[in-house]
């Protein structure tokens, strides 16, 4: 190793200890390798214990010319918190601060602190005694995902009152033109004068009520719920560049050190009730969501959107985490995610054993189980191609429930009002459903070509929102797999091509027939090194960090010191 390198870890392990400095390969992997899309190579992952450390280490890297990628839980699925390969003009160091978990309640749970490494998990245990809930309560809050992971790329929003994840209160550090450190504290709390008190201050709450300031700026998204019903609207709901959404550290996506946020928290309902819909029809769907949005006086809490495909899919190829979830809890999953990546790094190492040996081995014993779910929806997949799951709340219920019984009435579709065991099951299977596409391409990778993945939102007055690719494309794919969040129309479209099929010319392909309907993309899984940053996404980044230290080459923008 190079002497100024070995100088550099010096450094870094006289910050945060021997043992939270990583170099080695086999242990750097779960932080150089994305959750689904990504991967490259670091000088060192550095584990910081606290703000401070984080701060000098950040001191260490300037000195050093050195770039930082922020990570926290690598949940992301573009790729934005890890490398990108390599051409990069200055040795990179990850700083991964799942280290530091700290939460502090607010205005008695009405709002929170988050730290660094906090999760979407963590919170809503939290905060569930004051019959509070986090922003997002599916999905990212069940794999371990970040409070700042979800604010830093705007994501989420598949409940559908509350909007993509946003604040214009964070603290955070930033490196200004003349290349020098600076920490902006928007808290709305007064916690001292330099960076180091400032950060000492906050670690370890040394503040009172009176520190905290209640002021006009938002802790979440304020206008969601109004923009949402606007149907006849040319706009998407919810999209990643929205330049509405883009402030400080909300949309950031890695291009600034973010240490806290202050965030809203919602309302726990007295009362849920899911409502499972079928239909061969997708303009039926269209009604319900018009309806609904513009005369319902209690918004729906999600409506999430599940195809047939997917649907029998996910039965086959995603039994094992479903039955895992439903005997072990959610809590277990961020254990059984990092537990896969070891044994699947492990068993890469020993010849004998096949690629992806963990999901290979969940599959099999997944595969000697019982059907798991429900005949209702069982005989809904056989008789249906489209599928919705409705939850409203409270008073919402009863004004569900009348709409339904007559809407239904004449159709050649259906609905059916789930008891609890069903609720269960319908959302806990559209939750697994996002992996069936991984683990399907993985038990056949031998028999098919590449895959790409299209994270889009459509228009909010967009009638034909159920895709419909020409047959030149058509013919190109093995396995299509749809599934979203119906009623903000957002979508993700997963396919698996034919062997020999270019990825990157089809999506280019599909993308041009989104663009000539004025969709956007990505709608929330931010650009990472998937999706190309539109101009006014790429200024946003360029003024958050001129010198381009934190994350180059962020939705294909450039790696070079200063942006060269």
């Amino acid at each position: 190793m190079d002497k100024d390198y070995k100088t550099i870890l010096k450094l870094f392990r006289s910050v945060c200890g021997n043992k939270y400095v990583i170099t080695q390969n086999w242990r750097k992997y779960p932080y150089t390798n994305g959750w689904r899309f990504g991967k490259g190579d670091a000088l060192a992952v550095v584990k910081p214990a606290n703000l401070i450390e984080i701060w000098n280490t950040l001191k260490i890297c300037i000195e050093k010319k050195l770039i930082v990628i922020m990570q926290a839980a690598n949940t992301g699925l573009t790729g934005g918190s890890t490398p990108d390969k390599k051409n990069y003009d200055r040795p990179l160091i990850i700083i991964n601060t799942i280290r530091i978990k700290d939460i502090h309640i607010l205005k008695d749970g009405h709002q929170v602190v988050a730290l660094g490494g906090s999760s979407l998990f963590d919170l809503e245990n939290i905060i569930k005694p004051y019959e509070r809930e986090p922003h997002s309560v599916i999905g990212s809050t069940s794999i371990g995902a970040t409070v700042i992971g979800g604010i830093c790329n705007n994501s989420g929003g598949s409940l559908v009152h509350r909007g993509p994840a946003f604040t214009e209160l964070a603290l955070y550090a930033r490196v200004n033109e003349k290349y020098e450190l600076e920490l902006i504290n928007e808290l709305d709390i007064n916690l001292g004068s330099n960076p180091e008190e400032i950060l000492e201050n906050l670690q370890n709450k040394n503040y009172t009520a009176k520190d905290i300031i209640y002021s006009e700026k938002c802790a979440s998204d304020k206008g969601y719920s109004k923009i949402v019903r606007e149907v006849h609207s040319e706009i998407p709901a919810r999209y990643n560049s929205d330049k509405r959404l883009l402030y400080g550290a909300s949309g950031s996506a890695g291009k600034i050190a973010v240490f806290a946020v202050r965030l809203d928290t919602y309302p726990s309902p007295k009362k849920k009730k899911v409502f499972y819909l079928g239909t061969n029809d997708p303009n039926d769907f269209w009604e319900i969501r018009r309806e609904i949005l513009q005369k319902f006086k209690n918004l729906p809490r999600l409506g999430d959107y599940l195809h047939r495909d997917c649907y029998v899919t996910a039965q086959n190829y995603s039994k094992d985490t479903f039955m895992l979830i439903e005997r072990l809890g959610t809590n277990f999953l961020p254990f059984l995610f990092s537990f896969k990546r070891i044994i699947d790094l492990i068993s890469s190492k020993i010849p004998f054993l096949p690629k992806n040996f963990s999901d290979r081995l969940m599959q099999f014993l997944g595969s000697l189980l019982p059907n798991h779910l429900p005949k209702k929806m069982d005989n809904f997949r056989n008789n249906f191609e489209h599928h919705w799951i409705i939850e409203m709340t409270d008073e919402g219920i009863i004004e569900a429930r009348d709409y339904f019984v007559k809407f239904f009435k004449d159709k050649n579709a259906d609905f059916f009002e789930c008891n609890e065991r069903e609720s269960k099951k319908a959302m806990l299977h559209r939750y697994v459903s996002a992996g069936a596409f991984g683990r399907y391409f993985i038990m056949n990778e031998k028999k098919v070509g590449k895959m790409i993945t299209i994270d889009v939102a459509l228009s909010k007055n967009q009638k034909n929102w159920f895709e419909k690719l020409p047959e030149k494309l058509n013919k190109l794919f093995i396995k299509k797999l749809y599934y979203g969040h119906l009623f903000c129309h957002v979508f993700h479209h997963n396919y698996i091509l034919k062997k020999g099929v270019c990825p990157d010319k089809t999506m280019s392909e599909i993308l041009k027939i989104y663009d000539k309907i004025g969709a956007e993309y990505p709608a929330e899984h931010n650009v990472g090194h998937e999706y190309r940053a539109k101009p006014h996404l790429k200024d946003f980044y360029r003024d958050l960090d001129p010198t381009n230290f934190f994350n180059p080459g962020i939705g294909k923008t450039s790696k070079k010191i200063n942006w060269k």
